[in-house]
């Protein structure tokens, strides 16, 4: 009786989920979100996982060091190709508002005594990206808050313009804390309440009742046809998904947003990087209404 109890319990034990059902593409995208709840993931996340040792930071999952000896191949794309870098854990904050109000306030947290401003006429026009250094409001030299970069949207006629800041995740919320202070931004009266993740725990349960009847598992729209499962991340790494991402100026209409995660940002080194750009992006075809 115990030998025939053994052999039936190993049996039992041999019925567990084999590695193709485990891998299914519904249990990855569950497992994908629920690892992500503390440290968000970049686009470019699986491809380093594989290939880098990953550290956790600013509330970030980012690629270190590579696991293989990779420093030659690296230092010859960077002088003879192409190298990519994904810097998308950069925050972006975005700014809009009539041009005069909006160089007239940031003209009180740079100086020109260090290099170009906001109002540099070549960046102004939008066809080069600035860097620079921001100081408290009219605590320069004293009080620096850290190295930015920015780029202005090129005039499209309205009076209203757009102003991209990027910067570490590290100087975020103090940089985002003296823009606030220096354009009078309050939050907006609705606040942002994102819609409940699904979390992983509910679907593994129904997964696991499923399987054991020996019935494959099928989820089906309203169209009766396979739902695809949509990868559903709210927020970022630096921003508590349940806090609002927009503030409005009731004196001067000048909007911050917070465009982190939204706009992804990566950076080319080498010769050849405007050969990549121009082989890769092609113009669209301007349609007119």
């Amino acid at each position: 009786k115990q030998a025939e109890k053994a052999v039936h319990q190993k049996k039992e034990q041999s019925k567990t989920k084999c590695r193709k059902a485990r891998r299914r593409h519904i249990n990855l995208v569950a497992e994908f979100n629920r690892r992500q709840k503390k440290n968000i993931w970049l686009e470019t996340h699986i491809w380093h996982a594989k290939r880098f040792h990953m550290v956790k930071k600013w509330g970030y999952c980012l690629g270190n060091s590579p696991t293989e000896k990779s420093y030659r191949t690296c230092y010859r794309a960077m002088t003879r190709h192409c190298l990519l870098q994904d810097l998308s854990y950069y925050c972006c904050l975005e700014l809009t508002g009539k041009e005069n109000e909006l160089l007239k306030q940031l003209a009180r947290i740079c100086s020109i005594d260090t290099g170009l401003t906001f109002e540099e006429a070549c960046c102004l026009s939008g066809r080069f990206e600035g860097s620079l250094n921001l100081y408290r409001a009219d605590r320069y030299p004293e009080d620096v808050l850290g190295p930015v970069t920015f780029i202005w949207k090129p005039r499209d006629g309205s009076e209203n313009r757009h102003l991209w800041i990027w910067m570490h995740p590290a100087l975020k919320q103090d940089i985002l804390r003296e823009l606030k202070a220096i354009f009078q931004c309050s939050e907006p009266e609705e606040l942002y309440i994102p819609e409940p993740v699904t979390t992983s725990i509910q679907e593994e349960k129904q997964m696991d009742g499923v399987l054991s009847l020996g019935k494959k598992r099928k989820k089906k729209d309203k169209e009766g046809e396979k739902a695809v499962p949509v990868k559903k991340i709210i927020g970022d790494g630096t921003r508590d998904p349940f806090q609002s991402y927009c503030w409005i100026s009731q004196t001067t209409n000048i909007v911050i947003s917070d465009r982190t995660m939204e706009i992804l940002r990566y950076r080319l080194i080498g010769p050849l990087s405007h050969s990549v750009l121009t082989e890769t992006l092609k113009a669209a075809s301007l349609q007119t209404v």
